[in-house]
């Protein structure tokens, strides 16, 4: 929101969208401080991930999609500190990478020419962050990520359904919760938007849906990463640390 209680760092707002939450109002350097500190949680899921994939030796495919949520997560940290439309776009474009790179992993297992998805998918993330960084495409931008998004929903429920293991289930389970919940949530912070930033409590939707989506990414690379060790015949195994936070551990055949 364009009304501030303390002088600002970076100067005039040039983002394309501001949030639901007074710039500026609680540091001069961090123009929404909620809306900036909620991505830490979403690095270090990323992080945890990021290990686990390469304590193992997972795929380099998973080792990227979870340094491609880092990556995201960092983008969406400068964009909300800063409000500048050159840092909006280190927040929206790694989404669309993230989203192509969602599409490589879930397609790729049973596409047949192996270097055409890919390169396919690398000229589009790179003629997407090219024209992005010329064109400004407000609502245009969201309905594209939609659009990528719900390509990806077919081969999930694929690999849901073909999935036996109750305890892999549940983690697909977990993903559909927390992207719901945190759509629910940018929806309502969208829709209340011009009142939110004036009542005694701000719940900061999209805090909120920052926090949400860190998990909802976690949960989906766990679920994709156990799919994945299932068709390489690893024998992965869904574990609980501390019976609360979920990781795949596998056991490779010894030729492997």
């Amino acid at each position: 929101m364009g009304d501030t209680t303390a002088s600002s760092f970076w100067g005039p707002v040039t983002s394309t969208t501001e949030w639901c939450e007074k710039n500026y109002a609680r540091s001069s350097y961090i123009a929404e401080f909620y809306n900036t500190i909620s991505n830490v949680p979403c690095i270090i899921l990323a992080f945890v991930g990021l290990v686990n994939a390469l304590r193992q030796r997972f795929e380099k495919r998973f080792s990227i999609l979870h340094i491609s949520n880092m990556i995201l997560a960092i983008g969406s940290m400068l964009y909300h500190a800063t409000l500048q439309h050159v840092l909006q776009q280190s927040d929206e474009t790694p989404m669309v990478w993230e989203m192509l790179l969602y599409i490589y992993v879930l397609y790729s297992p049973d596409w047949h020419y192996r270097s055409t998805m890919p390169t396919f998918l690398f000229l589009y993330g790179a003629v997407f962050a090219i024209v992005h960084s010329q064109v400004r495409f407000g609502i245009g931008f969201k309905v594209h990520y939609i659009i990528l998004a719900l390509l990806c929903v077919p081969r999930m429920y694929k690999y849901y359904i073909y999935t036996k293991e109750g305890t892999a289930k549940r983690l697909a389970q977990f993903y559909v919760l927390t992207i719901s919940l945190a759509s629910l949530c940018w929806l309502l912070d969208r829709m209340f938007c011009d009142g939110v930033s004036d009542w005694l409590i701000n719940p900061q939707g999209h805090a909120l849906w920052h926090v949400l989506m860190g998990f909802s990414s976690y949960f989906a690379n766990t679920f994709l990463m156990f799919c994945r060790a299932q068709q390489l015949g690893w024998n992965p195994q869904v574990i609980y640390f501390l019976r609360f936070f979920p990781y795949v551990e596998i056991q490779k055949p010894k030729t492997q």
